[in-house]
């Protein structure tokens, strides 16, 4: 681990470096240029350039790398120097750097240049005494720049890199702000890093899941709906149906059952569990005509969940009790952060919530982490568990020793199931601990999937309780899990991962007939009685075949190309001949590759069985 660190702080030192000699060569090119902040980034690094009129675009990437290039070849020692805050502020002024003079200035107010702090009621506009007297700068060259580092010794220490693209991005994440332009380019160690870096990059993006989710005809947008609002076409609705009920055929199997709640709910659920002081931005509301009420489109579905376990009273021998809950949530995400599937306005969740005693914690855990096991090797997707603990900031609720406690239990679960873990304070839900399961996809994408929270927080705001065995009132333990998560999100990620062509049990179309003409139609008919009354080995129960016929007229040749074009696994392709000899011929994918192979129509049924 230790090791490792190293390498990426090394890695990472590097990309920080590449990023100054990217404005220098920018500098050089562009005399007038402005900077904003210039950070090292994962695979790489950014500047915020601010170029008044002139914009750079793609062409203009080759002429910026030569000049960094010559740049690196000047062996261009960066010195560390430091100047007083009043110093830095008139060096600003000076070279008429705006951006760097507020960071400045902030830094000499309030002592910190995050401005998402400042904003914050804590200062309250006012000047305060802070420890900050000096600041450091590195010059390289010509180019000097306000910074923190570290650097690299010299400009000759910098592996392999490139510039990827330019995009407009405002000052400080504030859309108040002028939009500068993002310059990034991607570093690693060595040339051929840097290539397979640049070769996965061209796979993804043959699998983008935009591009696909529009060739195989899955989804689509309409600004008529609007943004953010997805659509689902009938191949695109068998896919996350078949998606969904594996999700909840894997639960029932372990006591959950099946509840439903309405899409609004008046606004003072979600102030009692803490959602509103936390998410309220982020809410669609709804104004009723009818009453005074304050109504959102529900964003999530716990707070609901504790209300129907609250309906009754309950006693320890009732627990666990599990509920389970496939629907759509509502959040109004920003319109720039919205892209395909990855991150929408309405999102599915397959979300469940168990209500326990704490000595029944270990035990639901297991089965939680079972059934994610489950479903991801199924998919051939592999599994690691980021433990996301809360840190010292505020946000979180609840006590601190319950924290603590929820934390070790998590973290117990895990071990005792031999999962690889990794754990990351702040990253945990503002009432719990979670896992968080991160897949590994086809081309070595990692991506948060399934999550299991562990909440002490809710039951205690909600009031909830149950009555124990000397009939004295205690408050249950409430356990969260989405196995796919939002599953808009987790089609794209599937989409991606399997390039589109999909676990044969998971395909919307899994088989298409193509006839060789219209002299076989009776012969057809014999062969769809037979798909008609297939129930494939899937996952899923009660799985039938998938088939279409394409009578369209046009070749045999095209029809192939059309159905290999929208990723049918299976082509039975019917002649004159296969009809006289009662057969089918098979086009089937195996490995990558279609094979071809003839098989008795009394054969059909167990040979689509085997796949």
């Amino acid at each position: 681990m230790m090791q490792e660190a190293k390498n990426n702080l090394k890695l990472s030192t590097m990309r920080h470096s590449l990023a100054h000699i990217m404005a220098a060569a920018v500098q050089r090119l562009y005399p007038d240029a402005k900077f904003g902040v210039g950070p090292s980034i994962e695979d790489g690094f950014y500047y915020d350039i601010d170029l008044g009129e002139k914009k750079i675009s793609e062409k203009d990437f080759v002429k910026i790398e030569k000049m960094m290039r010559k740049i690196i070849k000047e062996n261009q020692q960066f010195i560390r120097t430091e100047k007083t805050i009043e110093e830095a502020i008139e060096w600003a002024k000076e070279k008429k750097q705006d951006y760097k003079l507020e960071l400045l200035n902030d830094l000499k107010k309030y002592g910190t240049t995050n401005a998402n702090v400042i904003s914050s009621e804590i200062f309250d506009d006012k000047e305060i005494e802070n420890d900050v007297k000096t600041v450091s700068f590195y010059t390289n060259g010509n180019y000097q720049d306000l910074c923190r580092g570290p650097h690299v010794d010299d400009t000759s220490k910098i592996g392999a890199f490139k510039i990827m693209k330019v995009a407009g991005a405002y000052w400080r994440g504030n859309e108040n702000n002028p939009q500068m332009q993002r310059l990034y380019g991607v570093a690693f160690d060595s040339e051929e890093e840097l290539e397979q870096y640049l070769n996965k990059l061209e796979e993804a993006k043959k699998r983008d899941h935009r591009k696909l989710g529009k060739e195989l005809d899955l989804y689509t947008f309409s600004p008529l709906v609007g943004a953010g609002l997805p659509l689902f076409t009938p191949r695109g609705t068998v896919l996350r149906d078949l998606l969904a009920s594996y999700s909840n055929q894997l639960r029932q199997e372990y006591g959950f059952q099946k509840v439903w709640t309405p899409h609004i709910t008046k606004k003072d659920l979600y102030e009692k569990s803490g959602h509103w002081a936390k998410f309220g931005e982020e809410l669609f509301l709804v104004t009723s005509q009818e009453t005074s009420d304050s109504f959102a489109l529900k964003p999530m579905n716990c707070p609901h969940h504790t209300q129907i376990y609250a309906s009754n009273p309950r006693s320890y021998k009732d627990l666990p009790i599990r509920y389970l809950e496939t629907t759509t949530d509502y959040r109004d995400e920003k319109t720039g952060e919205l892209g395909g599937l990855n991150r929408v306005r309405s999102l599915t969740q397959d979300d469940s919530h168990i209500f326990c005693r704490k000595d029944q914690i270990e035990v639901e855990i297991q089965n939680l982490l079972s059934c994610a096991n489950k479903l991801y090797s199924s998919i051939g997707m592999n599994l690691h568990v980021r433990l996301s603990y809360r840190d010292d900031s505020d946000g979180y609720l609840g006590d601190k020793s319950l924290w603590q406690s929820a934390q070790e239990q998590l973290k117990k679960a895990v071990i005792s199931n031999n999962l690889d873990y990794f754990e990351q304070e702040g990253e945990a839900a503002f009432y719990g601990p979670k896992i968080d399961f991160m897949a590994t996809d086809a081309i070595g994408r990692e991506h948060q999937v399934a999550t299991v929270q562990l909440d002490f927080v809710q039951p205690q705001r909600f009031e909830l309780t149950y009555k124990d065995s000397e009939a004295q009132d205690k408050t249950p333990v409430m356990i969260h899990c989405a196995l796919l998560g939002s599953i808009e999100r987790f089609m794209s990620v599937y989409i991606e991962h399997r390039a589109g062509w999909f676990d044969f049990w998971a395909t919307p179309e899994q088989i298409r007939i193509l006839p060789i003409n219209d002299k076989v139609d009776s012969y057809i008919s014999e062969v769809s009685a037979i798909l008609d009354n297939i129930v494939i080995n899937s996952p899923i129960k009660f799985n039938q075949i998938r088939y279409s016929i394409d009578n369209k007229k046009g070749s045999l040749g095209k029809k192939i190309r059309d159905a290999v074009k929208m990723k049918i696994p299976v082509q039975i392709i019917i002649g004159e001949r296969d009809m006289d000899n009662k057969e089918v011929s098979i086009r089937i994918r195996k490995n990558g590759d279609f094979i071809e192979e003839s098989i008795s129509l009394s054969d059909l049924e167990a040979y689509i069985k085997s796949i």
